[in-house]
Protein backbone atom coordinates (compact mmCIF):
# COMPACT_ATOMS: atom_id res chain seq x y z
CA UNK A 1 0.00 0.00 0.00
CA UNK A 2 1.22 3.56 -1.09
CA UNK A 3 2.26 5.76 2.10
CA UNK A 4 -0.05 8.59 3.28
CA UNK A 5 1.54 12.07 3.14
CA UNK A 6 3.48 12.76 6.56
CA UNK A 7 4.07 16.07 6.93
CA UNK A 8 4.56 19.43 4.86
CA UNK A 9 8.27 19.61 4.68
CA UNK A 10 8.63 16.98 2.23
CA UNK A 11 6.30 18.98 0.00
CA UNK A 12 8.12 22.12 0.83
CA UNK A 13 11.39 20.94 -0.39
CA UNK A 14 10.58 19.45 -3.32
CA UNK A 15 8.85 22.46 -4.15
CA UNK A 16 11.74 24.54 -3.60
CA UNK A 17 13.82 22.03 -5.73
CA UNK A 18 11.78 22.14 -8.38
CA UNK A 19 11.53 25.56 -8.81
CA UNK A 20 15.69 26.00 -9.04
CA UNK A 21 15.25 23.83 -11.85
CA UNK A 22 12.65 25.80 -13.49
CA UNK A 23 10.49 22.99 -14.20
CA UNK A 24 6.63 22.38 -13.72
CA UNK A 25 5.86 20.71 -10.49
CA UNK A 26 3.08 19.86 -7.96
CA UNK A 27 3.36 21.86 -4.83
CA UNK A 28 1.75 20.17 -2.41
CA UNK A 29 0.87 22.62 0.33
CA UNK A 30 -0.37 20.88 4.09
CA UNK A 31 -2.02 22.25 7.46
CA UNK A 32 -1.01 19.32 9.73
CA UNK A 33 -0.33 16.87 6.76
CA UNK A 34 -3.40 17.45 4.71
CA UNK A 35 -2.32 18.04 1.36
CA UNK A 36 -3.05 20.67 -1.30
CA UNK A 37 -2.03 21.00 -5.22
CA UNK A 38 -0.97 23.41 -7.15
CA UNK A 39 0.63 22.89 -10.57
CA UNK A 40 3.05 25.80 -10.81
CA UNK A 41 5.56 27.06 -12.73
CA UNK A 42 8.43 29.97 -11.64
CA UNK A 43 10.70 31.75 -13.57
CA UNK A 44 13.12 33.52 -10.86
CA UNK A 45 11.91 32.71 -7.25
CA UNK A 46 10.40 30.83 -4.97
CA UNK A 47 7.60 33.54 -4.26
CA UNK A 48 6.81 34.11 -7.65
CA UNK A 49 4.50 30.94 -8.80
CA UNK A 50 2.11 30.96 -11.82
CA UNK A 51 -0.80 28.55 -11.08
CA UNK A 52 -0.80 26.84 -14.85
CA UNK A 53 -3.54 23.71 -14.80
CA UNK A 54 -1.11 20.86 -16.93
CA UNK A 55 -2.76 19.24 -19.87
CA UNK A 56 -2.99 15.10 -19.84
CA UNK A 57 -3.02 13.25 -22.81
CA UNK A 58 -6.38 11.59 -22.54
CA UNK A 59 -5.09 8.44 -24.25
CA UNK A 60 -2.41 7.78 -22.22
CA UNK A 61 -5.18 8.88 -19.32
CA UNK A 62 -8.12 6.43 -20.56
CA UNK A 63 -5.29 3.55 -20.57
CA UNK A 64 -3.66 4.12 -16.98
CA UNK A 65 -7.45 4.12 -15.75
CA UNK A 66 -8.45 0.83 -17.23
CA UNK A 67 -4.49 -0.69 -16.41
CA UNK A 68 -5.64 1.04 -12.42
CA UNK A 69 -8.82 -0.40 -12.26
CA UNK A 70 -7.93 -4.05 -13.17
CA UNK A 71 -4.72 -4.15 -11.03
CA UNK A 72 -5.16 -2.09 -8.39
CA UNK A 73 -8.84 -1.03 -7.96
CA UNK A 74 -10.08 -3.82 -5.71
CA UNK A 75 -8.37 -1.85 -2.92
CA UNK A 76 -7.54 1.13 -3.78
CA UNK A 77 -11.16 1.39 -5.29
CA UNK A 78 -11.65 2.73 -8.86
CA UNK A 79 -11.20 6.38 -8.87
CA UNK A 80 -8.14 5.81 -6.25
CA UNK A 81 -9.58 7.25 -3.39
CA UNK A 82 -9.38 4.16 -1.22
CA UNK A 83 -11.47 0.92 -0.83
CA UNK A 84 -11.17 -2.72 1.02
CA UNK A 85 -7.86 -2.36 2.77
CA UNK A 86 -6.21 0.27 0.30
CA UNK A 87 -5.82 4.09 1.23
CA UNK A 88 -6.51 6.98 -0.54
CA UNK A 89 -3.86 7.17 -3.19
CA UNK A 90 -4.72 11.06 -3.53
CA UNK A 91 -2.08 12.19 -0.80
CA UNK A 92 0.52 8.96 -1.40
CA UNK A 93 3.89 11.05 -1.21
CA UNK A 94 4.94 8.20 -4.20
CA UNK A 95 2.22 9.51 -6.42
CA UNK A 96 2.00 13.03 -5.51
CA UNK A 97 6.67 13.06 -6.07
CA UNK A 98 6.36 10.65 -9.13
CA UNK A 99 7.91 12.41 -12.86
CA UNK A 100 5.86 10.39 -16.02
CA UNK A 101 5.46 7.34 -14.04
CA UNK A 102 9.44 6.83 -13.35
CA UNK A 103 9.17 6.48 -9.89
CA UNK A 104 5.71 5.17 -9.42
CA UNK A 105 6.65 2.17 -12.02
CA UNK A 106 9.96 1.41 -10.08
CA UNK A 107 7.72 0.67 -6.88
CA UNK A 108 5.17 -1.06 -8.51
CA UNK A 109 8.12 -3.32 -9.97
CA UNK A 110 8.57 -4.37 -6.20
CA UNK A 111 5.70 -3.63 -4.16
CA UNK A 112 5.24 -3.69 -0.40
CA UNK A 113 4.41 -7.24 0.12
CA UNK A 114 4.77 -6.97 4.03
CA UNK A 115 1.95 -4.34 4.03
CA UNK A 116 -0.43 -6.22 1.59
CA UNK A 117 1.36 -4.55 -1.53
CA UNK A 118 2.10 -7.04 -4.15
CA UNK A 119 4.92 -6.31 -6.55
CA UNK A 120 4.01 -6.39 -10.45
CA UNK A 121 7.32 -7.05 -11.50
CA UNK A 122 6.32 -7.78 -15.19
CA UNK A 123 4.37 -4.14 -15.05
CA UNK A 124 6.13 -2.54 -18.76
CA UNK A 125 7.36 0.84 -17.70
CA UNK A 126 4.47 2.60 -20.80
CA UNK A 127 1.73 1.30 -18.23
CA UNK A 128 3.11 2.34 -15.43
CA UNK A 129 3.04 6.18 -17.20
CA UNK A 130 -0.41 5.30 -18.21
CA UNK A 131 -1.34 4.85 -14.26
CA UNK A 132 0.57 7.31 -13.54
CA UNK A 133 -0.89 9.95 -15.65
CA UNK A 134 -4.36 8.72 -14.50
CA UNK A 135 -3.67 9.23 -10.75
CA UNK A 136 -1.81 12.81 -11.68
CA UNK A 137 -4.88 13.69 -13.17
CA UNK A 138 -7.37 12.22 -10.59
CA UNK A 139 -4.95 14.15 -7.89
CA UNK A 140 -5.66 17.23 -10.02
CA UNK A 141 -9.24 17.06 -10.84
CA UNK A 142 -9.76 16.67 -6.61
CA UNK A 143 -7.75 19.51 -5.64
CA UNK A 144 -9.06 21.78 -8.22
CA UNK A 145 -13.09 20.64 -7.36
CA UNK A 146 -13.06 20.45 -11.25
CA UNK A 147 -12.18 17.52 -14.09
CA UNK A 148 -9.07 18.37 -16.17
CA UNK A 149 -9.91 19.78 -19.22
CA UNK A 150 -9.69 18.34 -22.23
CA UNK A 151 -10.34 18.10 -25.77
CA UNK A 152 -9.98 14.51 -27.20
CA UNK A 153 -11.76 15.19 -31.04
CA UNK A 154 -8.75 16.05 -32.59
CA UNK A 155 -8.56 12.63 -34.88
CA UNK A 156 -9.26 11.82 -38.17
CA UNK A 157 -12.61 10.79 -38.21
CA UNK A 158 -12.27 8.91 -42.33
CA UNK A 159 -9.24 6.86 -40.57
CA UNK A 160 -11.15 6.41 -37.28
CA UNK A 161 -13.73 4.60 -39.81
CA UNK A 162 -11.29 2.47 -41.55
CA UNK A 163 -10.25 0.99 -38.13
CA UNK A 164 -13.31 0.89 -37.33
CA UNK A 165 -14.30 -1.34 -40.55
CA UNK A 166 -10.98 -2.90 -40.47
CA UNK A 167 -7.63 -3.02 -38.19
CA UNK A 168 -10.33 -2.50 -35.01
CA UNK A 169 -12.85 -5.65 -35.62
CA UNK A 170 -15.17 -3.41 -34.30
CA UNK A 171 -18.05 -4.40 -36.59
CA UNK A 172 -17.69 -7.69 -35.91
CA UNK A 173 -19.47 -6.58 -33.02
CA UNK A 174 -21.28 -3.60 -33.68
CA UNK A 175 -23.35 -1.71 -36.31
CA UNK A 176 -23.55 1.88 -36.99
CA UNK A 177 -26.87 1.36 -37.97
CA UNK A 178 -28.56 -0.98 -34.78
CA UNK A 179 -26.46 -0.71 -31.76
CA UNK A 180 -24.24 2.70 -32.06
CA UNK A 181 -27.23 4.15 -34.37
CA UNK A 182 -27.36 7.95 -32.81
CA UNK A 183 -24.32 7.42 -30.13
CA UNK A 184 -22.76 10.52 -30.81
CA UNK A 185 -25.19 12.21 -30.08
CA UNK A 186 -26.16 10.16 -26.96
CA UNK A 187 -22.96 10.85 -25.11
CA UNK A 188 -20.45 13.38 -24.59
CA UNK A 189 -17.12 12.65 -26.74
CA UNK A 190 -15.24 12.15 -23.65
CA UNK A 191 -17.53 9.61 -21.88
CA UNK A 192 -17.94 8.10 -25.78
CA UNK A 193 -14.49 7.33 -25.95
CA UNK A 194 -14.08 5.76 -22.16
CA UNK A 195 -16.89 3.40 -22.88
CA UNK A 196 -15.49 1.87 -25.87
CA UNK A 197 -12.32 1.93 -23.90
CA UNK A 198 -13.50 0.47 -21.15
CA UNK A 199 -17.18 -0.72 -21.53
CA UNK A 200 -17.75 -1.94 -17.82
CA UNK A 201 -16.78 1.25 -16.76
CA UNK A 202 -16.32 1.50 -12.86
CA UNK A 203 -16.18 -1.86 -11.22
CA UNK A 204 -16.93 -2.09 -6.86
CA UNK A 205 -14.82 -4.12 -4.81
CA UNK A 206 -14.70 -7.68 -6.44
CA UNK A 207 -18.19 -7.95 -7.51
CA UNK A 208 -19.70 -8.20 -10.63
CA UNK A 209 -18.89 -5.63 -13.21
CA UNK A 210 -21.74 -3.79 -15.30
CA UNK A 211 -22.82 -5.25 -18.41
CA UNK A 212 -23.05 -8.57 -19.90
CA UNK A 213 -22.29 -10.96 -17.17
CA UNK A 214 -18.81 -12.51 -17.32
CA UNK A 215 -19.21 -16.58 -17.13
CA UNK A 216 -16.36 -18.52 -15.21
CA UNK A 217 -14.86 -21.99 -14.53
CA UNK A 218 -13.17 -22.59 -11.28
CA UNK A 219 -11.38 -25.62 -11.67
CA UNK A 220 -10.63 -27.50 -8.47
CA UNK A 221 -7.50 -29.26 -7.29
CA UNK A 222 -9.44 -32.42 -7.39
CA UNK A 223 -10.32 -31.70 -11.21
CA UNK A 224 -13.29 -30.70 -10.75
CA UNK A 225 -14.35 -28.04 -12.82
CA UNK A 226 -17.51 -25.90 -11.66
CA UNK A 227 -19.10 -23.22 -14.06
CA UNK A 228 -21.47 -20.51 -13.53
CA UNK A 229 -21.81 -16.90 -13.72
CA UNK A 230 -19.05 -14.48 -12.20
CA UNK A 231 -20.62 -12.89 -8.54
CA UNK A 232 -17.11 -11.83 -6.87
CA UNK A 233 -13.33 -12.59 -7.60
CA UNK A 234 -10.69 -11.02 -5.57
CA UNK A 235 -7.12 -12.22 -4.66
CA UNK A 236 -8.80 -14.07 -2.04
CA UNK A 237 -12.11 -15.50 -2.85
CA UNK A 238 -13.91 -16.35 -5.77
CA UNK A 239 -17.67 -16.59 -5.87
CA UNK A 240 -20.19 -17.88 -8.85
CA UNK A 241 -23.50 -19.08 -9.28
CA UNK A 242 -24.48 -21.88 -11.56
CA UNK A 243 -26.93 -22.98 -13.94
CA UNK A 244 -29.18 -24.21 -11.26
CA UNK A 245 -29.18 -21.01 -8.76
CA UNK A 246 -26.50 -22.62 -6.12
CA UNK A 247 -24.14 -19.94 -5.23
CA UNK A 248 -20.01 -21.29 -4.76
CA UNK A 249 -17.48 -19.77 -3.03
CA UNK A 250 -13.86 -20.82 -3.23
CA UNK A 251 -11.14 -19.32 -0.58
CA UNK A 252 -8.05 -18.72 -3.74
CA UNK A 253 -3.75 -19.93 -3.10
CA UNK A 254 -2.41 -17.48 -5.85
CA UNK A 255 -3.46 -19.64 -9.16
CA UNK A 256 -5.42 -22.71 -6.85
CA UNK A 257 -8.09 -23.28 -7.64
CA UNK A 258 -7.93 -21.83 -11.15
CA UNK A 259 -10.07 -19.42 -12.40
CA UNK A 260 -10.81 -19.15 -16.05
CA UNK A 261 -12.97 -16.23 -16.98
CA UNK A 262 -15.22 -15.45 -19.98
CA UNK A 263 -16.08 -12.09 -20.54
CA UNK A 264 -18.13 -11.18 -23.59
CA UNK A 265 -16.46 -7.62 -24.21
CA UNK A 266 -12.85 -9.31 -24.07
CA UNK A 267 -12.20 -7.89 -27.54
CA UNK A 268 -12.04 -4.30 -25.89
CA UNK A 269 -9.64 -5.21 -23.30
CA UNK A 270 -7.53 -6.83 -26.12
CA UNK A 271 -7.60 -3.75 -28.22
CA UNK A 272 -6.61 -1.46 -25.44
CA UNK A 273 -3.56 -3.65 -25.10
CA UNK A 274 -2.32 -2.58 -28.91
CA UNK A 275 -4.74 0.36 -30.05
CA UNK A 276 -2.47 3.28 -30.98
CA UNK A 277 -3.11 7.05 -29.28
CA UNK A 278 -3.62 8.07 -33.06
CA UNK A 279 -6.14 4.92 -33.59
CA UNK A 280 -8.36 5.95 -30.41
CA UNK A 281 -8.43 9.68 -31.19
CA UNK A 282 -9.56 8.65 -34.96
CA UNK A 283 -11.57 6.17 -33.57
CA UNK A 284 -13.56 8.40 -30.96
CA UNK A 285 -13.24 11.26 -33.38
CA UNK A 286 -15.42 8.60 -36.21
CA UNK A 287 -17.76 7.95 -33.04
CA UNK A 288 -18.65 11.27 -32.81
CA UNK A 289 -20.00 11.89 -36.38
CA UNK A 290 -22.46 8.85 -35.55
CA UNK A 291 -25.25 11.38 -35.00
Amino acid sequence: MLDLLPNADICRDRVRHLILNRRKFALTTAAGGVAGLLIVWSATAFGQIQRVLPQYDPASRERGKTAFGAACGFCHGQDARGGEGGPDLLHSVIVLQDEGGKDLGAFLQKGRPEKGMPAFSGLPQAQATDIATFLHAEVLAAMTGRKVEVNIVTGDAKAGEAYFNGEGKCRSCHSVKGDLKGVGAKYDPLVLQDKAMSPRGGVGFGGPAPGPPQMLTVTLPSGEAVNGRLLRLTLFDVTLRDAQGVRHTYARDGETPKVEVKDPLQGHFDTMLKITDKQMHDLTAYLVTLK
